[in-house]
């Protein structure tokens, strides 16, 4: 049940993941110095890019020269110069001996140079590039400089030439950022001609020659459906309802990911909309406005006769081959094709099927085509097809009303479909099946609606499945259509499940007390008791119920899912008969949709290998499970097999794989229109252990973010301990702990009896311990302790005495701290978790330290980075390396940006604060009225928590980005 609403909430920091991981390795290399390149076609948002980089240089203390030249300014001399020269004013130029200057400022415009002076040619040009070269290493010898050139194909040749002289030879220390158009990836290729109107001089590769090495090519990316769907809400109109998340997707498609194309597209709809008409369904095409269709159009007709009507009745088709083209009038197909190929308006054929580079070009034919054209397409497509669902959308095109052989033929090809793993087209065919079928007072068309919907459900599209659901609610009389139509409603909620409260009661109402129709209702009943109620005692009973109803019915399927949730909640709940209830969903007769589904009893067996510590047993039933559904599935069911997946290879010490999976599942769900919660939760996870801690923490405040707006008590608490354990790592424990603390109390409130079930005790508990609060985290381990010795979880109590070792620690008692560490990592290594066995050596390597012990420290620690190195934990890595050199007792994983101050307490802030304006302690003393003393022991503290042993680390670290 993980389906979302529509209008999701997306977080800033979330949204643009993409292109923050953009924005960070330009900003990496440029610190280095260098150049870095964006590339990317008109539109793609290169220019936003490089203002946001330049004003966070900007504001982090670089000098910044910018310019951004526009198509007028190409004939122009120097006015590229001029620009990125005009805030700097008369001292730089003072070093210039009297010519320099002369030329230089006859060249900016600042006086009128002597006559005779030529600086675009000779010597003068000479002797203006050295006066820039001056004047930038007088600014460079002030501070760090970047020079920023937008566009750089309208820069003037002049200005050019100045700025390839300058990164040819070594000299002033500044960076170089430049961003350059490019034709559209993998659209269209204009000819030569075209491609200078477009993309005019210096291409790319000349462009690289302005920036100085090293220089970095960047393309930016095309957006993803979730950046698209901001870009939407950011230039609506206030209090317009949000976009329909399957339009998005459709927008997203169209315009290939690039926001000034699907904006436009999006302006079409609205002007539509304006006049009269109706959002567009799925089965209905976008209009495309005339900016738009008008280069499309341009190249058509550009084309001989016989390639266009080759190219529209390629357009026309579901998958367009060579041979269905020659059968439906194309004689000539192989040598039209390669000339469509050629202009760029085809892409070869990929295991036969023809495609469109740009996915505009079939939507502007079919809206242009006049409709007898169009129909006789279809027609001559419909008799050269074979395969049923070809044919039947064409048929489906040519009928002008209800028509029953046409309809059985669209029921035919939805069956056909959904074979092959398409419930999408399923859906699509079969809404047209239930329209085409004569109204009659048969249920016929009643059933082909229902069934389209749960098709809708599979694929994602829950505005069709819930519009096709009320539409039957509101015609049907038939107990078992209105209570199969109130299921799809549920499900097509997702995660957002207190929004359908009210719909259980009159759902139960139309059941009546036929056990066949309140086994699934039941069913549905415990996971709103579960993500809405909080209670899985209440959601265990009702999973019961729907299981002997479901038996009592004779329905395997809905007895599977339930049996399975009442397991699920068994082992969550602790009890002894879970294992019984799941071998009871897995008997025989088996159901396949059940058992290839993510809440069925295949994908539970492998979350009971887990809190047995059976790793190796897990993963292979679970990748069992996502191959299945990769070839033939939900995108659902795929999305939370990869969720499931990324935490066993974390948990393996795979985390190359985990980030992989992580986003693909992110991807998935984007695509999809589902609920990104869970997606989110498993990328923060797998950026906290193989990539990057700040992409983690914006990860898991995205997870908490959606899980709150779906009120979906199930998730929340996972999500807040993603967040937890990243404050934890990073040294903010008392942020740590508060999360922690809600995660502690909405999982007790649900009945959590298995530790292992969800592993946040030992995390809470060491959070606890290093804010000072020993007691209360004692507490947390006594009462998890108890719960995993009576149930065998050995994973468990050996992160449990990982997390005692740390109130040791605090405690003081170091020899018991360095003893538990041993035994716990000792432990760990035996049951197969390398991330937790490593994490438990780096932390007796710093108790070692602390008992004198460096040998015994350095052992350590470089066990520790052996295993964090074999698993691709990158930031472990580096921060155990930095530990176990340089010493000292700061987090080892750090948070990029302003972290430094949640580590702090507010008089440790406030002291190192005034440390790095240059205060004495004494000075600090009497600003702050403490004794010298206590700002000596809050400063020894800070030295500890931020890993600094000087006033000038301290400095360096508070003043490397201003706190907020």
């Amino acid at each position: 049940m993980t389906r979302s609403r529509t209008d999701r909430f997306r977080t800033p920091d979330a949204r643009t993941a993409g292109r923050n991981a953009l924005r960070d390795t330009a900003r990496a290399h440029l610190e280095g110095g260098g150049g870095v390149l964006l590339t990317g076609p008109e539109g793609i948002g290169r220019s936003t890019t490089v203002t946001q980089l330049a004003d966070e240089f900007a504001a982090r203390g670089h000098r910044v020269l910018r310019c951004a030249p526009a198509s007028s300014d190409r004939d122009s001399p120097f006015l590229g110069l001029i620009d990125l020269l005009a805030t700097v004013g008369d001292a730089p130029l003072a070093g210039l001996d009297a010519q320099e200057r002369s030329v230089l400022e006859g060249a900016l415009l600042r006086r009128t140079p002597p006559a005779g002076t030529d600086p675009t040619a000779g010597r003068d040009a000479l002797v203006l590039r050295i006066a820039v070269r001056k004047v930038l290493a007088a600014l460079a010898a002030t501070g760090p400089l970047l020079l920023v050139v937008d566009d750089v194909q309208w820069l003037d040749e002049p200005t050019a030439r100045v700025l390839l002289f300058l990164a040819r030879r070594t000299g002033p220390r500044y960076a170089v950022l430049a961003a350059v158009r490019t034709p559209p990836t993998g659209g269209p290729r204009p000819d030569r001609a075209a491609a200078r109107a477009l993309c005019p001089q210096p291409d790319p590769t000349t462009a690289r020659e302005l920036c100085p090495q090293p220089v970095r090519t960047l393309p930016v990316p095309p957006m993803t459906v979730r950046e698209i769907a901001d870009v939407l809400d950011a230039h609506g109109t206030h209090g317009e309802p949000p976009w329909p998340q399957q339009l998005v997707a459709r927008l997203h498609e169209a315009g290939a990911g690039n926001p000034r194309t699907v904006l436009e597209l999006a302006a079409g709809i609205h002007e539509a909309v304006a006049s009269g008409s109706p959002l567009p369904d799925s089965s209905e095409p976008l209009p495309v406005p005339e900016s738009l269709s008008r280069p499309v159009l341009d190249r058509v007709e550009a084309l001989p006769e016989r390639a266009r009507q080759l190219l529209l009745t390629a357009s026309a088709a579901v998958r367009p081959t060579v041979e269905l083209l020659r059968r439906a009038g194309c004689r000539y197909a192989e040598a039209d094709v390669d000339t469509c190929v050629r202009r760029g308006l085809l892409r070869a054929p990929d295991h036969g099927t023809l495609g469109f580079p740009d996915p505009l070009t079939p939507m502007v034919l079919a809206a242009r085509t006049p409709y007898a054209v169009r129909m006789d397409v279809h027609r001559a497509l419909a008799e050269a097809a074979d395969d049923p669902v070809e044919r039947a959308h064409h048929l489906a095109r040519l009928a002008s009303g209800p028509d029953p052989a046409v309809a059985d033929r669209l029921v035919e090809a939805a069956a056909a479909a959904r074979r092959r793993g398409a419930p999408g087209t399923a859906a699509r065919f079969g809404r047209l099946a239930a329209q085409y079928t004569p109204a009659d007072g048969t249920p016929t068309g009643v059933g082909r609606r229902l069934t389209a919907a749960e098709d809708g459900l599979e694929a994602g599209d829950f505005d069709l499945a819930r519009q096709l659901a009320y539409e039957v609610l509101r015609e049907a009389d038939r107990p078992a259509d209105r209570v199969r139509a109130w299921n799809v409603v549920v499900d097509s909620s997702g995660q957002a499940m207190s929004e359908v409260a009210d719909v259980f009661p009159e759902a139960v109402r139309d059941a009546g007390r036929d056990p066949a129709l309140l086994a699934p209702l039941h069913y549905r009943m415990s996971w709103h008791a579960w993500m809405v109620g909080g209670s899985a005692q209440r959601a265990r009973d009702h999973a019961a119920r729907a299981a002997g109803l479901a038996a009592r019915a004779g329905d395997r399927r809905t007895e599977v899912l339930a049996l399975t949730q009442q397991a699920s909640l068994e082992l969550f709940l602790g009890l002894p008969e879970a294992e019984s209830t799941l071998a009871a969903a897995l008997t025989a007769p088996h159901d396949a949709y059940a058992m290839s589904h993510h809440n069925g009893p295949i994908y539970l067996k492998h979350r009971f290998h887990l809190v047995h510590d059976q790793l190796d047993e897990a993963r292979a039933e679970l990748r069992t499970l996502v191959y299945t559904l990769r070839r033939r599935g939900s995108a659902d069911c795929l999305s939370q097999c990869l969720v499931g997946l990324a935490q066993l290879e974390i948990q393996r010490g795979r985390c190359g794989q985990a980030l992989s999976m992580a986003r693909q599942s992110l991807r998935i769900a984007e695509q999809a229109g589902l609920s990104q919660g869970p997606a989110w939760y498993a990328v923060a996870l797998a950026e906290t252990a193989g990539g990057s801690l700040s992409q983690a923490l914006a990860a898991a405040e995205a997870a908490r973010r959606h899980s709150e707006d779906d009120d979906d008590r199930l998730f929340l608490p996972r999500a807040l301990h993603a967040e937890g354990r990243i404050r934890l790592f990073s040294g903010q424990y008392e942020r740590a702990a508060q999360l922690l603390c809600r995660t502690a109390e909405m999982e007790s409130a649900q009945g959590q009896g298995d530790p292992a079930s969800r592993r946040w005790h030992a995390d809470l508990a060491e959070a606890l311990a290093r804010s000072g609060a020993t007691d209360e985290a004692e507490s947390v381990i006594d009462r998890a302790r108890a719960q995993a010795v009576r149930l065998g979880r050995a994973g468990v109590l050996a992160t449990l005495d990982r997390a005692a070792a740390a109130v040791s620690e605090e405690r003081g008692r170091l020899g018991a701290a360095a003893t538990g560490l041993e035994d716990a990592a000792t432990r760990l290594r035996a049951a197969g978790y390398p991330m937790e066995e490593a994490r438990t050596r780096a932390a007796l390597g710093r108790v070692r330290r602390r008992l004198g012990d460096e040998g015994a420290s350095h052992t350590a620690f470089t066990q520790a980075l052996r295993v964090f190195t074999a698993a691709g934990a990158r930031a472990w890595v580096a921060g155990v390396r930095a530990e176990r050199d340089r010493g000292g007792d700061a987090p080892l994983l750090h948070l990029d940006g302003n972290a430094w101050p949640e580590r702090l307490s507010s008089t440790e802030r406030s002291v190192v604060t005034r440390v790095a304006q240059g205060a004495t302690n004494r000075e600090i003393a009497a600003g702050l009225t403490l004794s010298v003393k206590t700002v000596e022991a809050a400063l020894t503290r800070a030295y500890r928590k931020l890993g600094a042993k000087s006033r000038v680390e301290i400095t360096r670290i508070v003043m490397a980005r201003p706190a907020t």
